[in-house]
């Protein structure tokens, strides 16, 4: 006697018309009697292997990273306010410059002979003011004897004001062309590095062109401008009123850090991006951040010193909330639900669910249900590599 698919194979060939169908059949019939032990005895679990990790209890900072730009502390574009040639420049473009350092010299010999027709002009007029005064001295004598009219005692009192006055007009001249003349001395207004230099010696410069001769921008200090989310605003205001943000950034690729301080927060939140722009300033001695470049920044708010960490990939998110696999002493897998606090990079903190010293499934959880039997092929418990003689 044959079993029992072989009795019915001339019924199975009929009902499907073909021998390969039933063939598949078949063997897909026998491949699933052999997966299953070959019997209804067979009630073993399967054991499942997962990496682990141990639940640390360490010192966790609450900070958020964020991109921001750094941008130059003062920025001035240095023009000329008189027209002229330029005759000498006094720095190379690229160059830290000081405060007060000079950086062009205009033409002065036509600011000089103006400012000498105004002193020239200002000694004709006083002689002439002292000469008036003079006779307006000798009308007013005249008059009080009866011999000058009252209209010639006038006329002399008016000559003697007007020159007057018009000294006062030499003085002004006077002190026009001296800062005019100053102004042929172009000087740095701030310290900082000078960009790329627009003229050069034997030039003709206007006052007041578009064009700039050179741009200085103060590099140290500098700031670094960024956003963060409005919903960290509140925790950004009141640990600044406790004194313990901490504020560091760094250009792309940059292991060093600069160490700055908040100095504004705008007053309003951008509507189209639901952040929030905040500035700090960098003493940036060192010239680490560069104006118009991007920096990585982390606004430190505080540091949990008793934080309960696990590994990000250990917690799973189900209809019930979050939740990992605790490893039991017996080798199973016990579901158990957690309260995340918040995740800091690829480290998870866990307000409560876990205790330090437990162990977490970090990988293969898909393959998991409550009880489940384990076998840890990485992690706390993983068996020993075999050293072969």
């Amino acid at each position: 006697m044959g079993t029992p698919l072989n009795r019915n194979w001339k019924e199975l060939r009929t009902l499907f018309g073909g021998a390969a169908l039933v063939s598949v059949i078949i063997s897909t019939a026998c491949s699933a009697a052999a997966a299953g032990g070959g019997g209804r005895g067979n009630t073993g679990t399967p054991v499942v292997p997962v990496s682990t990790a141990t639940v640390e209890q360490k010192a966790v900072p609450l900070a958020i990273n964020v991109i921001g730009s750094s941008e130059a502390y003062h920025t001035v574009a240095v023009r000329a306010q008189i027209t002229g040639g330029l005759t000498s420049v006094k720095f190379k473009e690229g160059d830290d410059v000081k405060e007060g350092q000079v950086l062009f010299e205009l033409d002065r010999r036509p600011l000089e002979a103006a400012l000498a027709q105004a002193q020239a002009n200002l000694a004709r007029d006083t002689a002439q003011e002292a000469n008036a005064r003079a006779s307006a001295a000798r009308y007013q004598d005249l008059f009080d004897k009866g011999i000058a009219t009252k209209e010639q005692t006038d006329q002399a009192r008016t000559a003697a004001a007007a020159l007057t006055a018009t000294l006062q007009s030499d003085r002004a001249a006077i002190d026009n062309a001296t800062v005019q003349l100053q102004y042929a001395t172009i000087a740095a207004p701030i310290s900082g590095r000078t960009g790329a230099l627009m003229v050069h010696e034997g030039n003709l410069v206007r006052a007041n062109d578009t064009t700039a001769l050179v741009v200085i921008n103060q590099v140290a200090p500098i700031y670094v401008s960024f956003g963060i989310p409005e919903g960290q605003l509140p925790d950004l205001k009141r640990y600044l009123a406790q004194g313990t943000v901490r504020l560091e950034a760094s250009p792309p690729n940059e292991t060093a850090k600069a160490l700055g301080r908040i100095t504004f927060i705008d007053n309003a939140v951008d509507a189209t991006t639901g952040q929030i722009r905040i500035k700090g300033e960098f003493p940036n001695v060192d010239h680490l951040l560069w104006p118009g470049q991007y920096a990585n920044v982390i606004v430190t708010f505080k540091n949990d010193p008793n934080a309960i960490v696990v590994p990000t990939a250990a917690v799973q998110s189900g209809q019930t909330g979050n939740y990992v696999f605790v490893v039991k002493p017996d080798k199973t897998a016990e579901i158990r639900n957690v309260v995340v606090e918040r995740q800091a990079a690829e480290i998870t903190v866990i307000k409560d669910g876990v205790k330090p010293g437990e162990t977490v499934v970090t990988d293969g959880q898909n393959r998991l249900i409550g009880g489940s039997r384990i076998s840890i092929k990485s992690g706390p418990g993983a068996p020993s590599a075999k050293v072969e003689p």
